[in-house]
């Protein structure tokens, strides 16, 4: 328990703290811009990412990942504070805690084994994408004060670790922030900074029910904004502990996280804020900034709200330029470069997956219609290719008129129509033995070619005799095979 104790939380305090202050600076404007997307006060999405960090940091299933509100789950929300208002928002984010904690207890986190490492290519690829698209705004029609320090502050951030010791020490990201700060305040310059994104509350969240009437028809409104809430919340948080898995050689709880997701929503909603989940792009400012424990993410969450209460002074004060630095150096970090020099070598089939995983989520902006379009595509590609690796031989016995087909390999709804075509039916022999010894029968498609070419056999005169099944491939035969049955020609051939 204690080594457990220390390893989650106090194995690495120095870095923890100095890239949890990191990822509070880069969650502020953050929050608030998904707050104006979602159509809701700043506070909203600011008490969310301060209940969410927080919670998450005690309850979630990997140490160092950063929770809060975010872009993808603010665009699903848009119609429903539109058309019903704030507390019906609040009540469809307990509704998608309550949802995403029983997908935990439902294991269903294991279905991550399902998505391809070509479809968590293509989706860290296209969040670089997004991450460093949605920066663009702070960079149209601005002065040159604003390239300038955004120049700078990618110069500070990539040069800052060459320093010997000193460099080691304070994360790069954090010299950008309070640098720039001080250079635009120093010299006064007329730059967009944090306290234009959006007026920042001045009180703690306080605990707030709904004031939604609890009836079916409530139900009814929240339930499918709820579903996919808790969907693309789930589906990012997962997909962003694989990349923090990978990028930190550790492993993570997926069905604890799955719950530990649940309930910081259920906490955010009930302290008047918006639902929310995993953060690649500030999960990355953490890990780069050396945070590596629940730690850092606490820290986030707590300071985050420091910033807002005590330090609003000083916070209104630092310019995007600066944010948009450290974003910049997030996109540039999160994209896989090695895909691009991968894809001469890389089978055509695994590019393809990548790219439309890409094309998919840049132009929908939905992750969850990005990492579908790509499972699927991977899953027509496997099942294509396993699909060829089928054989069926065939000798003749011609002393006893046996025709003996020896079938290798899988047989499913992609092979079966290969499987039939192998067998020779206008042939006259007294005898056909099927061997399935070295082949094994996925599916009902499988057995309903089984079914066909044993009755075709047999509507052509032969003894058929059918050897070799595995237990699995018998048990799916017995089941729902027609062939040694009553009337199986009647029933299969519709005469």
């Amino acid at each position: 328990m204690v080594q457990s104790l220390k390893q989650n939380w106090f194995s690495n305090i120095r870095g923890d703290l100095l890239a949890g202050i990191v990822v509070a600076l880069a969650l502020i404007p953050e929050a608030i811009a998904f707050s104006i997307i979602a159509g809701v006060d700043p506070k909203v999405g600011l008490y969310a990412s301060f209940c969410i960090a927080v919670i998450i940091a005690f309850v979630g299933g990997r140490p160092g990942m950063i929770s809060a509100a975010t872009g993808a789950m603010a665009l699903l929300m848009v119609t429903l504070v539109k058309e019903h208002g704030l507390e019906y928002l609040l009540a469809a984010t307990l509704l998608t805690g309550v949802i995403q904690i029983a997908a935990g207890y439902l294991r269903l986190g294991g279905l991550m084994r399902f998505v391809s490492r070509s479809v968590v290519t293509g989706f860290v690829n296209a969040l670089a994408i997004l991450i460093f698209m949605a920066q663009l705004p702070e960079l149209t029609n601005v002065t040159w004060h604003v390239y300038a320090m955004t120049a700078a502050g990618l110069g500070i951030i990539y040069l800052f670790p060459l320093i010997p010791t000193v460099g080691k020490l304070i994360p790069s990201p954090l010299v950008c922030i309070v640098g720039l700060t001080l250079v635009a305040m120093v010299m006064g310059l007329d730059i967009r900074t944090v306290g234009d994104m959006g007026e920042l509350p001045d009180t703690l969240p306080i605990f707030l029910w709904p004031d939604v009437p609890l009836t079916l028809e409530t139900l009814m409104i929240i339930l499918p904004y709820s579903v996919a809430l808790a969907v693309v919340g789930l589906l990012e948080s997962l997909m962003t502990a694989t990349i923090v898995d990978d990028l930190t050689d550790t492993t993570s709880d997926r069905d604890r996280e799955c719950k530990g997701q649940g309930i910081a929503n259920i906490g955010s909603g009930l302290l008047g804020g918006m639902a929310g989940c995993a953060m690649i792009g500030q999960s990355i400012i953490n890990v780069k900034s050396g945070g590596r424990t629940r730690l850092s993410t606490l820290t986030a969450g707590v300071f985050l709200l420091i910033l807002v209460l005590v330090l609003d002074k000083w916070l209104v004060q630092i310019p995007m330029a600066a944010l948009v630095a450290v974003m910049i150096m997030v996109s540039i970090g999160t994209f896989s470069w090695d895909s691009i020099r991968n894809l001469r070598e890389h089978p055509l089939s695994t590019n393809i997956v990548m790219l439309v995983t890409v094309i998919v989520v840049v132009a929908t902006h939905n992750l969850a219609f990005g990492v579908l379009a790509g499972v699927l595509l991977a899953a027509l590609f496997f099942a294509n290719k396993i699909g060829h690796y089928m054989l069926v031989t065939s000798e003749l016995d011609e002393n006893t008129e046996t025709r003996r087909y020896t079938v290798v390999g899988q047989v499913f709804f992609s092979s079966s129509e290969k499987f039939l075509e192998s067998f020779d039916f206008k042939e006259a022999v007294d005898n056909v033995v099927i061997d399935l010894s070295r082949a094994h029968f996925w599916d009902i498609t499988a057995v309903a070619a089984l079914d066909k070419a044993v009755i075709k056999f047999r509507r052509e005169g032969s003894d058929v005799e059918v050897i070799g099944l595995n237990q699995a491939s018998a048990t799916i035969v017995d089941r729902f095979g027609v062939h040694d049955k009553p009337d199986a020609v009647d029933r299969l051939m519709g005469h």
